[in-house]
């Protein structure tokens, strides 16, 4: 999974936690129901959309972990490949060094 697949699956379950508790609020809100049974049911919805904000919660720590990985993954490869560099450079430099005492 991508940086980016974690994002908009993050994203899309926020969404989608989002609009069920704003449909289920404005639901009981309109619905012909006594005082009491509404708070009732909007306590209930409340609870089910904790729950599911905690999950989303998780979800998103293990998303973000995962990225996390990912991006000390990705230092260490550029981390490895700029060494590699450094030391071709300085073998480079050392022979042309030797090269230049060798002409004179």
């Amino acid at each position: 999974m991508t940086m980016s697949d974690n994002r908009s699956a993050a994203s899309m379950l926020m969404l989608l936690f989002s609009g069920i508790a704003l449909g289920a609020t404005g639901a009981l809100l309109l619905a012909p129901q006594s005082g009491w049974r509404s708070r009732k049911s909007l306590r209930r919805y409340a609870r089910r959309a904790g729950d599911g904000l905690r999950e989303l919660a998780g979800r998103a720590g293990e998303v973000f972990e995962d990225l996390v990985d990912e991006g000390k993954d990705l230092a260490e490869a550029k981390e490895s490949v700029l060494r590699e560099a450094f030391e071709a450079g300085r073998a480079s430099r050392k022979q042309k060094r030797k090269r230049k005492k060798v002409d004179t």
